[in-house]
């Protein structure tokens, strides 16, 4: 059986990025453009509408889609095949005029937007593979372009019926280190990767560094660890939700040794230990009814009294002053009934999946 199960939590998808870092401003153009307009991304004038290059108006593109800020389906025009994009209620509860952070100026709608990047269960699975192996399956913590680059290679390999070229992983683990890398220490890269680091705001998180290395010409990072100032307690705890509710959608529990470090938990997206996830686990459930950390048979674990989902958004929705009870503010249905794509989106991606389960069953039987 193959010892990689990539193709589960991620599609297919390298190098959409332009090589291009998310920058400011980004993702709340995006929204407000496609929310008015899901053709946005294929007009004529895109780059009018975005005021970006055309490079940069197809890099807005894929950041909105893996950001789960937006999903993708045909128009209405039934003999098209052009994809238009169409914005999430996710996309609406955070970045419209009245949501809870449209200009991301909170450094918990950063960590927020990471865990969603790298997040996934059926029908939402995550478009970033080479962010997934990175944070969800590296085994070490530091690394060269080239150790990054060989092991993702290595989890498509056993993943993908298709596999990318390698300059295509290769671009993921650049865009990866200016996504994530602060300015001052940002070393090698493409040209124009200190451009993307100043204008990245996901560098403010400090989930990387460039190491210090006395050879010339070669570069390393490394993933930090260490307690999370900027990462609140309740995004902890929504992520930690919202991973149970992968598999449970009623009362039930999960231990924090899985949420710290089992692939794909928060733990290892944040990467914080199983200590510091317990804290914010317990500091949040002291005010949150129906939520409680339970110890038995020497293993600590997150009890829920009703459904993970619904009690991981009553928990975000706290940390942003309750932006589903402001006037006017829609429901899950009702943006469900403005976006009727969504539902076609959703259900297209459950056809990728089975055609995926089958393409795994027959990568493992001819190994």
């Amino acid at each position: 059986m193959s010892d990689s199960r990539l193709a589960e939590a991620a599609h297919s998808s390298f190098a959409r990025h332009e090589t291009f870092a998310p920058r400011f401003g980004w993702l709340h153009k995006a929204y407000m453009q496609v929310k008015e307009r899901p053709d946005t991304f294929l007009a004529d004038d895109a780059p009018v509408l975005l005021g970006v290059g055309k490079n940069m108006a197809n890099s807005m593109r894929y950041w909105s889609r893996a950001f789960k800020l937006t999903r993708e389906f045909y128009g209405d025009d039934g003999n098209s095949r052009a994809m238009f994009s169409y914005p999430t209620w996710e996309a609406r509860w955070l970045l419209d005029e009245d949501g809870a952070d449209p200009y991301l100026e909170e450094h918990g709608s950063l960590w927020l937007l990471h865990w969603w990047l790298l997040c996934s269960r059926p029908g939402a699975k995550s478009w970033a593979p080479s962010w997934y192996v990175a944070f969800q399956l590296a085994p070490f913590a530091r690394f060269t372009a080239s150790d990054l680059t060989q092991l993702i290679v290595r989890h498509v390999n056993l993943s993908y019926a298709e596999a990318p070229v390698g300059a295509s992983i290769a671009k993921d683990v650049d865009c990866i280190t200016k996504m994530y890398v602060p300015a001052k220490r940002a070393k090698g890269g493409a040209p124009g990767a200190f451009e993307d680091l100043l204008a990245c705001p996901f560098r403010e998180l400090g989930l990387m560094e460039a190491v210090d290395h006395p050879a010339a010409g070669r570069s390393e990072w490394e993933f930090t660890t260490g307690s999370r100032i900027s990462l609140p307690d309740r995004v902890v705890a929504y992520a930690c939700l919202d991973y149970a509710a992968r598999t449970t959608h009623g009362a039930g529990s999960i231990s924090l040794a899985r949420l710290a470090n089992e692939h794909g938990a928060p733990g290892r997206a944040f990467r914080v230990r199983e200590p510091d996830v317990a804290a914010a686990l317990e500091r949040v459930a002291a005010t949150t009814p129906g939520l409680q950390v339970v110890e038995a048979v020497g293993q600590r674990s997150l009890a829920f009294t009703s459904d993970p989902f619904e009690l991981a958004w009553d928990v975000l929705d706290a940390q942003y002053d309750n932006v589903r009870k402001r006037p006017d503010f829609p429901t899950r249905e009702e943006w469900a009934l403005a976006y009727p794509k969504l539902a076609e989106a959703e259900a297209r991606e459950f056809k990728l999946q089975d055609a995926v389960e089958q393409q795994l069953t027959l990568i493992e039987e001819t190994q």
